[in-house]
């Protein structure tokens, strides 16, 4: 008679430990979802509230022609047309420009100079703390000295007559005044673009440095081959601060501005964010909120569009070291 083995019941343990496992899971699903709510909500509130609503209420008054008091009166894309025919707003939005590229490379090709010197330098951390102190000064502070450094009596003329030049250029003209602005800000920023920097390359393990020395790479080599792939990320995030922050230089060149005596910044040196505020709120003509208003959405969307380009042109693979 042949017998027939019986089937081997299966472990209970191998059908109860994966629905246990689920089980938890799910449980630790739910209470991250009530938790969301209760910790992200009153930030999403806030942010609703002070950002959302103001930034759409200004794109409605950008539609309309309006002074800040009596009814409003809709003039549809009349406002943006009216600003791309302003030859004013035209140079506003070129100096926005010049600020955001041409310092903007100025900025990042110091700091990463800086970076690399630093780096193997005694007394780096004395060094980055010299480089960052111009950001932590207020812009206020950068107008006064202005009128006592470049006037024509100042401390560069007096330097340069003593190693005789006789006609200095006149720093604080108005043709001369932006450019003078441009540098200004590349010296106030570079520290702090370094520093963000620096933090990124002080992760990157020795032992890259080690095998680059091996091998015989120059400066510009481990540039190239490792600090830059190791901080693409740090580099990225730099670019997007600096895009979000050149649009929106005002308080520099309106102290600029008041450094030449003149009160109100000239024309030469405005950027977005100035003709703006002069459109809207000059007090020497009637405000025009509607104008400056569009002149914001437009500022608002330069960013937008720069960030997602940013975003999208330096992403790259997570490199983990």
């Amino acid at each position: 008679m042949t017998r027939v083995a019986a089937p081997m019941p299966r472990p209970t343990a191998s059908r109860t430990a994966p629905r246990q496992i689920r089980t938890r899971g799910n449980a630790i699903d739910r209470a991250r979802k009530r938790l969301f709510v209760p910790f992200v909500g009153p930030a999403f509130l806030l942010y609703t509230v002070l950002f959302v609503v103001p930034a759409c209420y200004a794109v409605w008054i950008s539609f309309n022609k309006w002074a800040g008091a009596g009814p409003m009166e809709f003039v549809g894309l009349g406002n943006y047309v009216r600003l791309f025919s302003d030859k004013l707003f035209l140079q506003s939005f070129g100096n926005t420009l010049l600020l955001l590229f041409v310092v903007g490379i100025a900025i990042f090709a110091i700091s990463f100079g800086l970076t690399l010197v630093l780096r193997d330098m005694t007394g780096r951390k004395i060094a980055r703390s010299v480089i960052f102190f111009p950001h932590l000064v207020n812009a206020m502070i950068f107008g006064v000295l202005a009128g006592f450094i470049f006037n024509p009596g100042g401390l560069v003329n007096s330097l340069l007559a003593v190693f005789g030049v006789d006609e200095p250029p006149a720093w604080l003209s108005h043709d001369n005044l932006f450019p003078l602005i441009m540098v200004m800000m590349t010296w106030v920023t570079t520290g702090y673009f370094t520093t963000i920097l620096m933090a990124g390359v002080d992760r990157i393990p020795p032992y890259y440095y080690e095998d680059c020395a091996l091998a015989g790479a120059n400066a510009f080599q481990r540039l190239r081959y490792v600090i830059l792939p190791l901080t693409w990320d740090v580099f990225g995030t730099c670019a997007v601060l600096w895009t979000i922050s050149s649009v929106k230089i005002f308080e520099i060149i309106w102290v600029f501005g008041g450094s030449t005596g003149a009160g109100m910044p000239p024309t030469q040196t405005w950027t977005t964010a100035v003709y703006t505020y002069v459109t809207a709120f000059s007090g020497e003509s009637v405000p025009a909120y509607g104008a400056a208003s569009a002149s914001a959405v437009l500022s608002l969307a330069l960013v937008s569009v720069l960030v997602l380009l940013l975003r999208r042109v330096m992403k790259r693979d997570a490199v983990e070291f």
